[in-house]
């Protein structure tokens, strides 16, 4: 472009930012930007837009950390989830890479391996029927609402809670699963847990402290629970 164009090109544009008028556009700093008309603060930290959570169901998670769906799996879907537990504490089937954690205690009085000396199985992911859970379409749709689409299950367990020996072993004490987990973000992390029977405080249910998701990790040791107790 010519120095003459080039000039009078700019003399233009000088005149366009020098006018000023009620519908003019004024520029302001990024880090102090004017929201625009019908714009709503970001109050949601750890929900994702969608139409599946209801404001009250988001406002409550992001103030207690947890959220309760109630009858989300079918009865079908657990008795499966339950008869396919039993086929592995028969030792009926065995997939690749299983954990299967067992109360000692327990264990060394029973003369027959059962479900009752099995607390947990971990990494389930290569039996085809438990993991079956984790692509449930009911549970899904919860869970996106948390990490969104790109959805990968990261730690697979199922939790059985024999009564206890009288030695403690089957008490857990209250913890925080970030502290275990070597992977981030933390605010797409969540976890779907579903009750495998009819729970209470009287036989051993799943307790939280609403808010701690917004505290710091706390220092993690296992106690010294009293041996004998009930």
């Amino acid at each position: 472009m010519d120095q003459p164009r080039a000039a009078a090109r700019l003399r233009i544009l000088l005149g366009q930012l020098g006018r000023r008028s009620a519908g003019a556009v004024i520029a302001h700093p990024t880090s102090g930007a004017v929201p625009p008309a019908g714009f709503h603060p970001q109050q949601f930290q750890y929900t994702r837009d969608n139409s599946v959570l209801t404001l009250e169901q988001r406002q409550f998670y992001e103030d207690n950390g947890f959220l309760v769906i109630k009858k989300l799996v079918s009865d079908a879907d657990i008795e499966c989830f339950r008869n396919e537990f039993e086929r592995i504490c028969r030792k009926e089937v065995e997939p690749m890479r299983l954990v299967v954690m067992r109360d000692v205690t327990i264990a060394k009085s029973e003369y027959v391996p059962s479900q009752k000396m099995i607390t947990k199985v971990q990494d389930f992911q290569e039996d085809e029927e438990l993991f079956r859970y984790c692509t449930l379409p009911e549970v899904l749709k919860y869970v996106e609402c948390f990490t969104g689409p790109n959805i990968m299950a990261m730690h697979t367990m199922l939790i059985n809670k024999p009564p206890d020996s009288g030695k403690k072993t089957s008490c857990h004490p209250l913890h925080q699963d970030l502290h275990y987990f070597p992977f981030r973000p933390s605010n797409n992390i969540v976890c779907a847990w579903t009750a495998m029977e009819h729970i209470d405080r009287n036989n051993g249910c799943l307790a939280v402290l609403p808010g701690t998701h917004k505290s710091s990790l706390k220092p993690h040791h296992y106690p010294q629970w009293e041996v004998g107790g009930g």
